[in-house]
């Protein structure tokens, strides 16, 4: 199959960037200006934020002052994390674009992970599901470690299909699949996708790929051969991976980018802007800059 003409970036620093950045709870401020330069640099799908307990995640406690934060700009949708209902009735309060529910496909990592196993998981999330289609919301759904678990190993992509077909048949109408621990190559990523999109039409999958073993734009490039057509990342890489102590997470936004430029495929982000917002975000969190790309050209951009 030929690459994509354009592609959706699904950008994910505010929330799952942010939400294990160590030590004090980041400024709201911060949280707000990073999104309204994410939206100023063309991205039009911005994952703002997570309505959980602030007991279990103590980033993401001020959502709802930062959904009522930003200066919204018209064409983007903001999107927010929600694993149950208390969560999405508070994120519909605040005024949401989509709603996200996450499961995993390996039973180990979401019994540690959120404490039940993957059926239960899928349980929880029916009654978020159907107070959303009531109120007209739409649903995201995400599928963790597709590619590897920290305490199974490999997963089966048959296995990786059933979890992902389950959330679409609950209706998610997009279904974003996670490495989250980035141990996947590019044929390891092929052979999961066809044995997903045998179930659940290509055109409605995404790919979630870390960077801890330095894979991602490897296995990005490899499902993009294949027709996949929306890529989740996040700015100046902001993550890490907490199963992999030290490691690089989330591939950076600005290193998919370029990629995808040099491939020809339309997004409708300006890479300078983005380079500038990592470099941002980054000395306003007094960290390194996780970017290939954002080094080497951050420079021109400060």
């Amino acid at each position: 199959m030929a690459f994509p003409k354009n592609v959706r970036l699904v950008e994910m620093s505010p929330r799952d960037g942010l939400q294990n950045e160590p030590g004090p709870v980041i400024d709201t401020a911060i949280k707000t200006g990073l999104i309204e330069r994410l939206a100023d640099c063309g991205l039009t799908h911005i994952e703002a934020a997570s309505f959980v307990s602030p007991k279990w995640v103590p980033q993401m406690g001020d959502a709802a002052e930062v959904m009522a934060g930003i200066n919204r700009k018209p064409g983007v949708r903001y999107s927010v994390l929600t694993p149950n209902l208390k969560g999405f009735e508070n994120a519909l309060a605040a005024g949401v674009d989509e709603v996200a529910v996450f499961g995993a496909a390996s039973e180990s990592f979401s019994q540690k992970n959120i404490n039940c196993s993957i059926a239960e998981s899928l349980d929880r999330f029916a009654p978020v599901m159907e107070a959303a289609n009531k109120a007209g919301i739409p649903v995201r759904g995400y599928v963790s470690t597709v590619l590897g678990c920290p305490y199974e190993g490999d997963i089966a992509p048959e296995q990786v299909a059933k979890v992902a077909k389950a959330l679409a048949d609950m209706g998610c109408y997009e279904i974003s699949l996670g490495d989250t621990i980035g141990v996947g190559t590019p044929l390891k990523a092929k052979r999961m996708l066809e044995a997903v999109a045998a179930q659940v039409p290509v055109e409605k999958l995404a790919a979630h790929f870390h960077d801890t073993y330095g894979q991602a734009l490897g296995n990005l490039y490899a499902v993009l051969e294949e027709g996949v057509a929306v890529i989740d990342a996040s700015v100046a890489g902001l993550g890490g991976c907490p199963y992999a102590k030290g490691a690089s997470g989330n591939v950076a936004t600005e290193d998919v980018l370029y990629l995808l430029n040099g491939l020809g495929i339309e997004t409708g982000v300006d890479l300078d802007k983005l380079v500038a917002t990592g470099d941002w975000i980054s000395r306003q969190l007094r960290r390194h800059n996780g970017s290939k790309v954002g080094q080497a050209l951050g420079g021109q951009c400060a």
